[in-house]
């Protein structure tokens, strides 16, 4: 078992440069949800690639302050620098997807913008070029129930129906003064490289934070087989690889990581060593070297929302939401050659994940309403406590999906 974390390579270094703003991200809202009154009992299950591409489509649109604090959340110092993210992303992390075989991995953008208002031409183009996005035109003032049913539907379909269709914008969420709404959706399958047998899932004792504990199904490994784990101060790291797509652009390499503290309770402290570490803490502490290992993994289900408003306030993102954000950038004058100011109303952000024996499936959506102004020797990896998962593509250094697991019995 590998004991302590390695310096990354010259080639690693360069490409955490890139997208290491990504990660950090993943760090800081895993610790704010963990932090948080609403959500310290609750499993949590987010998309960071989601969330930053939809704070990125926002980017391209803004000036002054309000971009300087989406920049800051993002770990970015220009636009240029969220448009190399997502082409890195889009060459590495999302050119595997292979439909047909045994990684899929799709993403889908769009602006949904009200009916009478153009988006200005230079918006529309890094729209397009950088996150892939698509425009509609829908009737918000007159007809928005309607509105916000067509894009549950968008989001239904573009996540196979793991969002179901009435989920991401709650009711009331779009209304007569909604403007526009900016949508990601991600969907991700993948079996593992090494399945478990189903014939070795057995029910063992997981430790919740509070002390008691629940009996749930736990995989377990062969000991056959050999895992990537690591030991460090503090934790353990485990790394489940994924099959490789047969079209795996850029040489992709997917792969959930588990990251387990020593102590059973350890988790909300793991949490906030990880956020305040190096942005390349979460790639740099992952192992390279497989060994044998005792390895007991719990069987989970989870789906999680929230409104991310107070979340991406307590990051730092604030004028976005005021009466002085600037999205100057985004829209033309309207049909009566109006100028019109624009502020985020709210965020949501919905997200699924369930691992068994054969892999993972997880899809995660952001919607954000705007509105007009007026190794060495064996051990054992047993993860019967809570812990933090992360499904990353380490050629990029994306971060996918990421959640802490309280409870693997709870759903929600």
């Amino acid at each position: 078992m590998e004991k302590a974390a390695g310096r990354p390579s010259k080639k690693a270094r360069r490409t955490s440069a890139d997208s290491g703003g990504l990660a950090a991200l993943a760090l800081r809202l895993s610790n704010k949800f963990s932090d948080s009154k609403e959500h310290e009992d609750q499993n949590i299950m987010f998309s960071p690639l989601s969330i930053y591409t939809a704070l990125g489509l926002l980017a391209a649109g803004a000036r002054g302050d309000t971009l300087d604090e989406i920049l800051a959340v993002l770990g970015a110092t220009s636009r240029d620098e969220v448009a190399g993210v997502m082409r890195l992303v889009s060459k590495h992390a999302l050119a595997a997807d292979d439909p047909s075989g045994p990684l899929v991995i799709t993403s889908a953008c769009s602006v949904w913008c009200h009916k009478d208002l153009p988006l200005k031409p230079a918006y529309r183009k890094a729209a397009v070029k950088y996150y892939k996005a698509d425009a509609r035109a829908v009737d918000f003032v007159r007809k928005p129930e309607d509105a916000r049913k067509e894009i549950n539907r968008w989001v239904a379909k573009a996540t196979k129906k793991l969002i179901i269709i009435t989920s991401v914008l709650p009711r009331g969420s779009v209304h007569r003064d909604t403007r526009l709404v900016l949508t990601n959706a991600i969907y991700f399958k993948g079996k593992w490289d090494n399945a478990f047998s189903k014939s070795r899932t057995r029910d063992h004792t997981f430790h919740r934070l509070d002390g008691s504990t629940v009996q749930v199904p736990f995989m377990e490994g062969s000991s056959r087989d050999k895992y990537f784990v690591a030991d460090r101060d503090g934790f353990k790291v485990l790394k489940l690889p994924y099959k490789k797509a047969a079209k795996s652009g850029g040489g992709a390499r997917y792969s959930m990581c588990i990251f387990l503290p020593t102590a059973r309770d350890g988790l909300r402290s793991l949490a906030d060593k990880m956020a305040s570490g190096t942005p390349g803490f979460l790639f740099d502490n992952l192992p390279n070297w497989s060994s044998e290992v005792k390895l007991r993994l719990p069987k989970f289900k989870l789906s999680f929302f929230c409104s991310m408003k107070k979340v991406l306030k307590g990051l730092g993102l604030r004028a976005a939401f005021s009466e002085g954000a600037d999205l100057s950038d985004m829209v033309e004058e309207d049909s009566s050659g109006n100028t019109v100011r624009l502020r985020v109303d709210d965020v949501f952000h919905r997200a699924v994940v369930e691992v068994n024996e054969e892999g993972t499936e997880a899809a995660a959506s952001t919607a954000m309403t705007l509105v007009f102004l007026c190794a060495s020797e064996p051990v054992d990896f047993v993860a019967d406590h809570p812990f933090a998962f992360y499904i990353v593509e380490e050629v990029s250094r994306s971060v996918v999906f990421a959640g802490h697991v309280l409870d693997p019995s709870e759903t929600e």
